[in-house]
């Protein structure tokens, strides 16, 4: 199993349009502020999608939902390539943000939903930083087919073997296996924070099973039992404390992430010729990969202090501003990743009730939110207070990812 999900994951992200995509919008003809348009529509669409997929990821399957998000971002790429204009590209973003919320969520519960069933819970840390791990390593074959395609067929050619890599991943991801439905503890115990009204009798039920019984393991109508789920998961996120305190650092600390976005801008600011910039950092995914595969290591007391001496070392390349800095940047990134991994992991510890991926779409939409604010933070300061953001989520991560009441660990 885990060597089919990080098959999945590799494949997924090694899309050939990812390095390429913005030079398409400017090769077509786009100005800034279209480009800017296209990814406001790509941002709104994951804000107002994401729990309403993570509903769908618990009602229905949620490998069919991973499947699904590769079909929707597919689809996409075959607008873009077909007809290369505006309309396109904000049609198919929309069909993007949904294919990534169809994952959002719906992967974390998949695997820790199949690990339960294999009686082997304790190995998502590890599993979901192997996860986390090839999703980063897939730039490296990305950017080579990028490279390799665009001589021989230019956006054309990028954007169908684009298409066919999403197919690809959809295909391996209907592979997977669908794990049943179980509460955290297994015998259906739990507060009614978590509960799930349309769980019956609080046992399990597995997703590729919904068609057979009416689409609803209690037999509830369609619509009734979409309402059912989504408060059961709202409900979770919002008044089981222990999932609300992992919820917000989750959230705050996935935004993090959008720092990456400048580490090509921080490589030139501080020496880097533009024509190496994208050698010069590409260390920093790698190290970032590294991180996530040793996440399984990493106590979730340890993640806060971890992060913070990460962060210490990141302002020091800003005050240092050399090429050689990078190095830095590439140790902040690999610590950021790996507690990354630590987070979620917690985060899926504490959910008890079988809305698993809408609580964990919840803290996607946090994500979302909180991204606003760290690249307004950028915009207003640049990189200090980017790192002050940053700082103050390390010092959060105690409170956030401390265990549950009447567990250790």
């Amino acid at each position: 199993m885990g060597r089919r999900a990080s098959a999945w994951a590799l494949l997924a992200d090694s899309v050939p349009f990812y390095p390429l995509y913005a030079l398409l919008f400017a090769d077509s003809g786009l100005s800034e502020s279209e480009i800017a348009a296209l990814l406001a529509i790509w941002s709104i669409t994951g804000v107002l999608a994401e729990v309403p997929t993570g509903v769908l990821a618990d009602r229905i399957s949620r490998r069919g939902s991973i499947a699904a998000g590769g079909v929707a971002q597919a689809l996409a790429y075959v607008l873009w390539s077909a007809f290369p204009e505006f309309g396109a590209f904000a049609a198919g973003f929309v069909l993007w943000g949904i294919g990534g919320t169809l994952v959002s969520g719906a992967l974390e519960a998949w695997l820790y939903d199949a690990l339960v069933d294999l009686g082997e819970p304790a190995r998502f840390q590890r599993l979901y930083g192997r996860i986390s791990s090839c999703e980063l390593i897939a730039q490296i074959p990305a950017a080579i087919a990028a490279t390799v395609l665009f001589p021989w067929g230019g956006f054309a050619l990028v954007g169908w073997a684009s298409v066919g890599t999403c197919l690809g991943a959809a295909v391996l991801a209907a592979r997977l296996p669908e794990p049943s439905r179980r509460r955290a503890g297994g015998d259906g115990a739990g507060d009614d924070a978590g509960d799930d009204p349309d769980s019956g009798d609080g046992g399990e039920c597995r997703g590729g099973d919904h068609a057979a019984a009416g689409g609803a393991c209690s037999g509830l109508g369609a619509t009734g039992g979409y309402l059912a789920t989504l408060r059961a998961g709202i409900g979770e996120a919002v008044r089981a404390p222990a999932v609300r305190r992992v919820l917000v650092v989750v959230a705050l600390l996935t935004s993090v992430d959008d720092i990456e976005e400048f580490f090509p801008l921080l490589a030139e600011n501080w020496g880097v010729p533009p024509q190496w910039v994208p050698v010069a950092t590409l260390g920093i995914p790698l190290a970032g990969a590294c991180g996530a595969l040793l996440a399984g290591r990493v106590r979730p007391a340890r993640a806060g202090p971890l992060l913070l001496a990460a962060t210490g070392a990141f302002a020091a390349a800003g005050v240092w501003a050399s090429p050689s800095s990078l190095v830095l940047v590439a140790g902040f990134y690999a610590v950021y990743r790996g507690v990354l991994v630590v987070a979620n992991a917690r985060l899926q510890e504490h959910i008890d009730g079988t809305a698993r991926a809408t609580v964990t779409s919840v803290a996607g939409v946090g994500t979302d939110l909180a991204g606003l604010l760290l690249l307004g933070a950028w915009a207003l300061a640049g990189l200090p207070a980017a790192l002050v953001l940053t700082a103050f989520v390390a010092v959060l991560l105690p409170w956030g990812l401390r265990a549950a009441a009447g567990t250790t660990g």
